[in-house]
C-alpha cells in the first residue's frame, strides 16, 4: 500500500493552509482526504486475497487537482450538486440567478462550487475527519449564509461514512454530495462494464435534450435501466434507447424505494471480489458511468481518466428540484438543520 505523499499537498492557497489527511481503521483499510474540496484523494479496500488497491480516481499532489479539467473528483459539491435548469429558481417571490456553467443551465454549484473551496480540517481521531465551511450569501448566485460541515468516519464494517449538515440565515436551496469515480478493480485502464450492479429503484427522473429532468418520473421496467436484479453495467449500456442516448450511457437520477437510512446500490467485481454497497438516508442516487471522460487527463500511477473506467453512485436530492414543486424539497429554512448520510460499505466475495 503506497500512500499519497502528504507533502504533496502542504502548501497554501488564498491564505488558507491545504492538507492530506489519513483515515484508517484496524483492518487496514485506508482513506486519505484533502481539505481543498473536502474531497476524497485514495481509498485502499482490500480484495478477496487480502490485496489491498486504491480504487478511486484522483491526484497524486494539489497542483494537479487545480489545473485539471476533471475538477469534480473526489470532491464534496454544493451548494447544490446536478443541475438546475436555465441557472435560475424562484422563492418566496425572489428569483435568483445563479452562474451557467453547464450551457445555460447550472451544474455543481457553479463556476467556484464547493469542490474548489478550502475548508476548515480537524481530525478528532485517526479514523475520523470533520471538515466545515461558510458559504457566504450570494455566493454562485445563492440566497443565505450557508454553514456546512461534513464528517468522515472510517468504521470498523470497512465502510466510509459521509455525514452532511448545513445551518442558513435565509432561505435557501441546499443539496449535497460527494463525487467519487471508483473503479473495484484499482487505478487501472480496465472499463467498468463488467462490474455487475444492482439499485433498489424501480423509478427514476427521466432526461430531457439538455439532461434536465422533464419532471416526469419513468418505470425502469423493460427498459436498459433496469437494475432490480443484479446486471452487468455494460449489458444495456449502448442501446438504442431515449434515455440512454439522451445521457450517452447512464448518467441518471435513480428514486430509491423506502425511507431512512437503507440500502441503495450494490456493485460487485467479478475478478478481484470485492462488493460496494451504498447506503443513504437520500431520496435519490445519481448513477454516472463516465461517459464524457476521453482520457485526456491523467491521473495516479500515470492511468488515465478513461471513457467509461470508472463509475459514481452520487446520493442526492433530484436534479433540477428547485424547479419541480412535485420532486422532494430542497428548500433549507432559517433555525431548520440539513442532514444526509451516505456510507459506502465494503466487503468481499470469496
Amino acid at each position: 500500500m503506497k500512500l499519497i505523499n502528504k507533502e504533496h499537498f502542504d502548501r497554501q492557497i488564498k491564505g488558507k493552509q491545504v492538507g492530506l489527511f489519513t483515515l484508517q481503521n484496524s483492518h487496514g483499510m485506508t482513506c486519505q482526504i484533502t481539505n481543498y474540496g473536502s474531497r476524497i484523494v485514495s481509498l485502499w479496500v482490500p480484495d478477496k486475497n487480502g490485496d489491498f488497491d486504491d480504487i478511486v480516481f484522483g491526484y497524486h499532489c494539489i497542483d494537479e487537482y487545480l489545473s485539471s479539467n476533471g475538477q469534480y473528483y473526489g470532491a464534496i459539491i454544493g451548494r447544490y450538486a446536478n443541475r438546475i435548469a436555465d441557472g435560475r429558481f424562484t422563492l418566496e417571490s425572489n428569483t435568483y440567478t445563479l452562474f451557467r456553467n453547464d450551457g445555460s443551465n447550472h451544474i455543481h454549484g457553479g463556476a467556484e462550487g464547493f469542490n474548489n473551496k478550502i475548508w476548515e480540517a480537524y481530525q478528532p481521531s485517526k479514523n475520523q475527519l470533520e471538515l466545515t465551511y461558510l458559504s457566504e450569501d450570494r455566493e454562485e448566485g445563492y440566497p443565505g449564509n450557508l454553514g456546512v460541515k461534513v464528517v468522515y468516519e472510517l468504521d470498523e464494517d470497512n465502510g466510509l461514512q459521509i455525514s452532511y449538515s448545513a445551518t442558513t440565515d435565509k432561505l435557501t436551496h441546499v443539496n449535497l454530495t460527494n463525487h467519487s469515480f471508483f473503479n473495484l478493480r484499482g487505478i487501472c485502464e480496465d472499463s467498468i462494464i463488467h462490474h455487475l450492479i444492482q439499485i433498489h429503484a424501480r423509478t427514476y427522473t427521466a432526461l430531457g435534450e439538455d439532461g434536465i429532468p422533464t419532471g416526469e418520473i419513468y418505470s425502469v421496467e423493460n427498459s436498459p435501466l433496469d437494475f432490480t436484479q443484479l446486471e452487468p453495467i455494460g449489458k444495456y449500456i449502448d442501446d438504442h434507447h431515449e434515455q440512454i442516448e439522451r445521457g450517452h450511457g447512464y448518467d441518471h437520477n435513480y428514486i430509491i424505494e423506502g425511507t431512512g437510512l437503507r440500502l441503495a446500490a450494490r456493485v460487485e467485481e467479478p475478478i478481484s471480489g470485492r462488493v460496494m454497497e451504498v447506503i443513504t438516508t437520500e431520496p435519490g442516487m445519481q448513477f454516472y458511468t463516465s461517459n464524457f471522460l476521453d482520457g485526456s487527463d491523467i491521473g495516479k500511477n500515470g492511468v488515465p481518466f478513461g471513457y467509461r473506467g470508472s463509475f459514481c453512485l452520487e446520493t442526492q436530492h433530484f436534479p433540477n428540484t428547485p424547479n419541480e414543486s412535485h420532486f422532494p424539497s430542497t428548500v433549507l429554512h432559517p433555525n431548520d438543520t440539513y442532514t444526509s448520510t451516505c456510507i459506502y460499505k465494503f466487503s468481499v466475495n470469496e
